[in-house]
């Protein structure tokens, strides 16, 4: 399916949806989010809205965490708003795997934008997994 990320569509969602869901286990779902998943919103930022910011709400830890890591590999083109509205939405979560995507995609984006991370850290109450991993290159 990598060699195919760049050929998706709009319409592949839901299938990709579904495997998020039936092969959910960290290995799978996050190179899902960070290479397919992160590629196609890339490439139809229209859906966000509809998709991503509604997956951030889940009662699904995997939806969340996609939601979480979509924009890792995004660099100056992450969208902080998204960014914040997705981490805002599930910091008060305990699960480990959406504390630690919340700290790893805080950590990601601090080697692009140590600031922004070092501000955001200071004004929200995050778990203390996430602030460790966050903090991590600052």
């Amino acid at each position: 399916m990598l060699a195919l990320r760049n050929s998706l569509q709009e319409s592949d969602l839901d299938n990709i949806k579904q495997l998020i869901l039936s092969k959910s286990w960290w290995d799978s779902v996050d190179s899902l989010a960070t290479n397919i998943i992160g590629n196609l919103f890339a490439n139809y930022p229209k859906l966000i809205p509809s998709h991503i910011l509604s997956w951030a709400e889940s009662e699904n830890i995997w939806l969340a965490r996609v939601s979480i890591l979509f924009q890792l590999k995004y660099k100056d083109n992450t969208d902080r708003e998204v960014l914040d509205f997705i981490i805002t939405k599930n910091c008060n979560s305990k699960e480990f795997f959406i504390t630690k995507a919340i700290g790893w995609a805080l950590r990601e984006y601090s080697k692009t934008n140590k600031e922004w991370v070092k501000s955001f850290l200071e004004g929200h109450v995050l778990q203390p997994l996430s602030v460790r991993e966050a903090s991590k290159y600052l």
